[in-house]
């Protein structure tokens, strides 16, 4: 039902633009019944307000090439018929897929510059997205005062509707909530209106204190065009704007451009094998760290995973379908070992359950990689050489650590990829402010030792880059702190990082301008599981909605005792169940798969910028060029072939009633090619 939907729409495309050209609209030398080249880019027309940003951000992320008009320069190019079309080898070629608005007439009705719009779009069968506008019968809409609502929408409940789902935004389950973060504070303020004659209705909600229905997002056709009305706000950041992202570019696009995006979540709990310190809630730090005046962590009781939390997360996995990444230190498992009597009950069940897992090298001993520290003084210092130069971790170190470590699990029989790297703490790498540089012999120990991918800390180095051969894959780290077993260590040192000094915290909330701090501390007896768990679930919620392949982390601690980090990933897998369909799965991919997304994005992004990248579609027919050996992405409908010297290929694999690729040319071609359905 929904490929048919989405059949009928660019049969309907293709049949306006071709009966307008044969018509003689504006389309310069065109030939009867000819179709026009239709280039795979997008026209985004700026005013500068949140909703165009946001849908603006959505097209970067999925790799999707615009060019941006900007309402507000007044050296700003004039929207003529020349602007938007031409030809190209005598083909009539418009040189707009989709085009962005603020609303629906932002140059003013009748302007010169909106005619020409206009036309382009009806001569073409070019989509509209009116990226914000209120309820009037100029988008399809009655008024508000006819049996519609204006107001706040926060925590209000709405649904795609029946041909919303057959469309463009089938990969959702069908009912959603607007988020209400701060009662206090309206978020997202909309106009719910019935449709007139030529409007269909594709996400709408109950009208408060009325009856029926009215629509916040639907399809407006007429006059030869068809605009996606919008009738609310929200900002890119917003989780209702991110269900609906994809769907409002898939309509944009009528189902065919350029770029791909799938949604992702990844874990990787760091430290395995290893015992991680424990917060004093009396001295507010952690002892044995440098920093813990007066702690030296004697008699105190390290947080270790036991047997039976690894029987726990192996039956976990299999009962939620999810699968997390073991970064682990084998030699700080074996110390362990011998420090108790030569046997380890908790090493023993993951070894039996090791195909269960992903497991990715964390080095032996999880030793600091970088400079020398000093820690005389608060905070630690680079150590210095006689000469004054800054003292640095040997490659022969490095390499030992990382290849004792490979070495131990292979001997084990552990599935490891000998090209993946965690160093403890992401040492190594530079570590501002003391160690402004990576480490001078990190790089040559990557190569020795065969590791490609190594990771960083997304809050600190959010881009990749490169490490001599090595490509950097940033973590989003969890607020779900390595040094807490229990829910209420984790509440007080929460408090104590986000309370002001008169509550009793540190005050580094009230010093932090990026910061707030929290009304009140938190229970130690609920505060984890009723305002830690939901943010933190948010949050990386927010990174999967957002097409965000970078794994988070946390640590095998928060595996053990109170098991912080179940109820975090339980309500991430819930909430994204309960909003996608079958068809939109929540992908898991490991360390490597995730560096390799973040290289193609970014080699996609440089291919835009420089503008080295042509695609277009004629009639069923896309043809993309872009740098030889470059990974294209392209998104098509279900039916899609790839064209090959003899014959032709399926394309891509499914995703969100959709097939996506990273593909290049078929071989003895310089061309992607691409036949629709």
């Amino acid at each position: 039902m929904a490929q048919r939907a989405r059949g009928w729409r660019r049969t309907a495309a293709a049949m306006t633009a071709a009966g307008m050209i044969t018509a003689g609209a504006t389309a310069p030398g065109a030939a009867a019944a000819e179709a026009p080249r239709i280039d795979l880019k997008v026209l985004v027309v700026d005013n500068g307000d949140s909703p165009v940003k946001a849908v603006t951000a959505q097209l970067r992320s999925t790799g999707i090439p615009y060019t941006t008009l900007d309402l507000n320069d007044s050296g700003r190019p004039r929207i003529t018929a020349a602007f938007l079309s031409d030809t190209v080898n005598g083909r009539p070629r418009a040189k707009y897929q989709g085009v962005v608005l603020p609303n629906e007439a932002p140059f003013g009705a009748d302007s010169a510059e909106q005619t020409a719009l206009e036309t382009y779009e009806r001569t073409y069968g070019i989509p509209q997205v009116d990226a914000y506008t209120w309820a009037h019968p100029g988008v399809g809409l009655d008024y508000t005062s006819e049996g519609g609502w204006a107001g706040t929408l926060d925590g209000r409940e709405a649904s795609v509707t029946a041909a919303g789902k057959a469309g463009s935004f089938g990969y959702l389950d069908g009912a959603f909530r607007f988020e209400d973060g701060a009662p206090a504070v309206q978020e997202s303020y909309g106009y719910a209106a019935r449709p007139r004659t030529g409007f269909t209705s594709y996400v709408d909600i109950p009208v408060p204190g009325g009856t029926g229905r009215g629509s916040l997002v639907g399809e407006y056709a007429h006059d030869g065009r068809r605009e996606l009305v919008v009738t609310f706000a929200y900002n890119n950041n917003q989780q209702q704007f991110r269900l609906l992202a994809r769907g409002i570019v898939e309509w944009l696009t009528q189902g065919v451009h350029l770029g791909r995006t799938r949604n992702s979540f990844a874990v990787h709990v760091d430290d395995v094998f290893a015992p991680d310190s424990r917060w004093d809630t009396e001295r507010n730090c952690t002892p044995g760290d440098f920093d813990c005046a007066g702690g030296d962590g004697e008699g105190t009781t390290p947080i270790r995973m036991t047997a039976d939390d690894a029987a726990y997360a192996a039956r976990w996995q299999r009962e939620h379908g999810f699968t997390m990444d073991m970064v682990f230190n084998a030699g700080s498992g074996e110390e362990w070992k011998a420090e108790h009597g030569g046997t380890d009950a908790l090493t023993t069940r993951l070894l039996a359950d090791k195909a269960q897992y992903r497991w990715v090298n964390h080095t032996y001993t999880h030793p600091f990689l970088g400079c020398v520290q000093d820690t005389s003084s608060v905070p630690w210092s680079c150590a210095k050489n006689a000469d004054g130069s800054t003292k640095y971790m040997s490659r022969a170190e490095i390499a030992a650590q990382i290849r004792d470590n490979h070495n131990w699990a292979v001997n084990k029989g552990l599935p490891v990829d000998r090209t993946e790297l965690v160093t403890g703490e992401h040492s190594g790498l530079k570590t501002l402010p003391q160690q402004p540089d990576d480490n001078p012999h990190l790089a040559g120990a990557l190569a020795d030792t065969g590791v490609k991918w190594i990771a960083s800390d997304n809050s600190r180095e959010p881009g990749q880059r490169a490490v001599g051969n090595a490509l950097t894959v940033p973590r989003h780290p969890m607020n779900v702190y390595y040094n807490v077993g229990t829910a209420a260590e984790m509440a007080d040192e929460y408090n104590w990082v986000y309370t002001a000094r008169g509550d009793g915290g540190s005050g580094v909330c009230e010093d932090n301008p990026t910061s707030t701090c929290l009304d009140e501390p938190l229970d130690p007896a609920t505060g984890y599981a009723e305002h830690i768990v939901p943010q933190e679930a948010r949050t990386a919620l927010g990174h999967a909605l957002a097409g965000d392949p970078r794994p988070h982390y946390a640590h095998q601690s928060n595996l053990a005792e109170d098991r912080l980090l179940y109820p975090v990933m339980e309500k991430v897998l819930a909430d994204y169940r309960a909003l996608f369909a079958d068809n939109t799965p929540l992908e898991n991919p490991r360390h490597s798969a995730i560096g390799t997304e973040v290289q193609r994005r970014a080699a996609w992004q440089t291919a835009l910028t420089d503008n080295r990248v042509t695609a277009y579609r004629i009639g069923g027919t896309v043809t993309v060029t872009a740098p030889s050996g470059t990974q294209i992405p392209v998104t098509a409908p279900e039916g899609t072939k790839k064209q090959l010297v003899l014959g032709t290929s399926a394309f891509g694999t499914p995703y969100a009633g959709a097939r996506s690729a990273w593909t290049t040319p078929a071989a003895l071609q310089s061309a992607l090619t691409l036949k629709l359905p």
